[in-house]
């Protein structure tokens, strides 16, 4: 290379050799980059100094040599944790000479009691920086070590000792370590402690262990209506505690929780967890190891995915449902409050904010430990274990559905004969961007006054003739040989009993559309009857409506208002057209209704009233469900009639007399 090259290169600003080479010692890394130690200087960092002394305290109480744990924030920023255990070492470090190991412990990184698994079996500090980093990015830290019956101290300042640690007095009572420290201005600006956030912190740490006692204490003038100034947390029952009060006053798909504790074997630490499945929620997850929070999940969340899927699996397989070997862990903790803790030695993670573990022993060591209890609970209480495998499978069917990235696709009217559609069927063209429906009708008026009325993109009309055959109490053959239920079937292409599959269902909705009195209301009972019979995963998934067409339509003048039944009609007489002379027609049929009339009322979605039929997430009450239908429709008319005669006292007389 020609000197002339070199000439033409720009100015470096300034030369680069030996002295440009900073050597950085003790805690002066941290103070210039403190992202590489708690993650950045913002709110989320600030709290985790809190975090590292507390989970110091709460090694201790884990490994048994501390019972109590007090957290307690003052004005000016300023946060005291102190326990009652074994205190930090105090005497000269061997390697260290006139220094105690205190002050190694607060300003060397990498120091620590954790390393080896002598001092600590299980702890939450690995790698020997915590709160030496807490130090360094303290304006102002105070450690106290209560042992022997002495009291010692020692001050420091932005990670730099502000003497040696001396002996502040006697103590007969008191053994342990106090830390208390100030977040550095310099390093977090003008940010504050969350008292709210600390309070939730000390209350999470005291139901991952339930040895220990924490108590919570801040100024008053930083106490809330969420925050008292004072309380103290203890819970026997750990993480079943905890989940309790969480899914407090919510229905769940079983109604007592699945949660427990196992060791692992040859002292390898152990796992403590709490599961619940609401009926109406987006979930929540909290993974712990060691006390400390890791929420990215990792290998132990691995590991109870991998024995609830695989529970489930056999459990499925166990009652005879097939379709089971298709759930996936998404299935069954989508929409579940799990929490999970871990205690193991030497974890590792994938940074020193601890956010995931990483550890492999961990996935197979949760899973063996859950696994076999999660069989008892499944199949210990069947009914219990069928209610929660119906609702993983919903979630399963949904998946599945939208991993084919596909919604019903509407046939047009080119694909009908290819589709074998009935030829009463008036199909719709599926052009429009609503949902599809197919309104079953009783009657060709109704049938008329409905296809005229309706949005032809969307809405499909399938009149039948009267009352169809009551499957309840048919035989198959029967069943299979009559024309209105073929020609349904054909219209729904979903398939009946074990062939039914809800995602070829060529409508989003299927609504039943009977006339608003007693003639139309055994109709629609018949034809509720077939799709709980023959097409039950239809129901579960909530594709069955009730239209609620009027009985009456009051006018007065030009006002006129439409009332679903004679109750309705007493209501809008006392209210709005009370003291007025009202006109009343009734409907004898819908077929009745003018189009326009019939779109307002019962097929507009804008002005329309539906009701979803669907069946109860319990399969306890599944069952009930079907006895009732049972004793309703069924064969036996003895049972029809023991039911009219227990509840008759149940009816409203005023309605009898109208």
């Amino acid at each position: 290379m020609s000197d002339d090259l070199f000439d033409k290169l720009p100015a470096g600003g300034g030369d680069y050799d030996a002295s440009s080479i900073e050597v950085l010692e003790g805690l002066e890394p941290v103070r210039r980059r403190p992202g590489m130690y708690i993650g950045g200087t913002d709110e989320r960092a600030l709290h985790h100094l809190a975090a590292e002394v507390l989970d110091n305290s709460m090694d201790e109480a884990v490994a048994g040599h501390a019972s109590r744990i007090e957290v307690t924030l003052e004005e000016g920023n300023r946060l005291t944790i102190s326990d009652n255990g074994r205190g930090m070492p105090i005497d000269e470090h061997p390697k260290f000479p006139g220094k105690s190991a205190l002050e190694v412990i607060m300003t060397t990184l990498h120091s620590g009691g954790k390393f080896s698994g002598k001092a600590y079996a299980t702890s939450g500090g690995l790698h020997g920086v915590g709160v030496s980093v807490v130090n360094a990015l303290s304006s102002d830290t105070r450690v106290e070590v209560a042992k022997n019956k002495e009291v010692f101290a020692q001050t420091f300042s932005r990670g730099v000792p502000q003497g040696k640690l001396v002996k502040v007095g006697d103590t007969p009572n008191r053994r342990g370590t106090t830390v208390s420290f100030t977040p550095d201005t310099e390093i977090f600006g003008d940010r504050q402690f969350s008292p709210k956030r600390l309070f939730k912190l000390a209350r999470s740490k005291a139901y991952l262990y339930a040895g220990v006692e924490i108590r919570w204490k801040c100024a008053p003038s930083l106490a809330s209506n969420d925050v008292p100034q004072e309380g103290v947390f203890q819970f026997p029952g750990g993480l079943a505690d905890h989940l309790a009060e969480q899914v407090e006053g919510r229905e769940c798909v079983t109604s007592q929780f699945f949660a427990g504790r196992q060791d692992f074997p040859e002292e390898q630490g152990r796992v403590e967890w709490a599961i619940a499945w609401p009926l109406w929620s987006d979930g929540s997850y909290s993974w712990y190891c060691n006390t400390v929070p890791t929420p990215d999940g990792g290998t132990h969340e691995q590991g109870v995915r991998a024995a609830l899927t695989k529970g489930i699996r056999a459990f499925g397989e166990l009652v005879g449902q097939k379709k089971a070997k298709d759930i996936s862990a998404d299935d069954i903790v989508t929409g579940a409050e799990i929490m999970l803790s871990v205690f193991i030695r030497d974890p590792q993670f994938q940074s020193q904010t601890k956010d995931r573990l990483t550890s492999p022993e961990a996935a197979r060591l949760v899973e063996n430990a859950v696994r076999d209890h999660f069989d008892h609970f499944l199949s210990d209480n069947m009914e219990r274990g069928r209610a929660l495998l119906g609702a993983v499978m919903e979630k399963m069917d949904e998946r599945l559905r939208r991993k084919a990235e596909r919604e019903v696709k509407r046939k047009t009217a080119t694909n009908a004969k290819k589709l074998r559609l009935p030829g009463k069927l008036t199909d719709c063209s599926g052009e429009g961007d609503g949902e599809t429906e197919l309104f079953i009708v009783e009657g060709d008026s109704a049938g008329g006054s409905a296809k005229q009325a309706r949005d032809r993109k969307t809405q499909a009309i399938l009149p039948i003739r009267g009352k169809i055959l009551n499957v309840a109490s048919a035989t198959a053959d029967k069943i299979r040989a009559n024309s209105e239920i073929a020609d349904l079937g054909l219209a729904l292409g979903c398939g009946t009993r074990k062939d039914c599959d809800p995602e070829n269902l060529r409508y989003d909705r299927v609504v039943i559309m009977t006339d608003a009195d007693v003639d139309g209301a055994h109709i629609a009972t018949l034809l509720m009857t077939f799709f709980f019979q023959e097409m039950p995963e239809l129901v579960r998934r909530g594709h069955l409506f009730l239209a609620q067409p009027p009985l009456y339509r009051l006018t007065n003048g030009k006002e006129s208002h439409y009332a679903k039944d004679e109750e309705h009609r007493r209501e809008l007489e006392e209210t709005v057209f009370k003291g007025k002379k009202v006109e009343v027609s009734r409907f004898k049929g819908l077929g009745e209704m003018n189009p326009g009339q019939l779109r307002e009322t019962t097929m507009d979605p804008k002005s329309r009233s539906l009701i979803r039929i669907t069946l109860p997430a319990e399969h306890e009450q599944r069952f009930a469900i079907a006895e009732l239908v049972d004793q309703l429709m069924g064969r036996n008319p003895e049972h029809r009639f023991n039911f009219i005669q227990n509840r008759a006292g149940e009816l409203d007389r005023d309605l009898i007399d109208a």
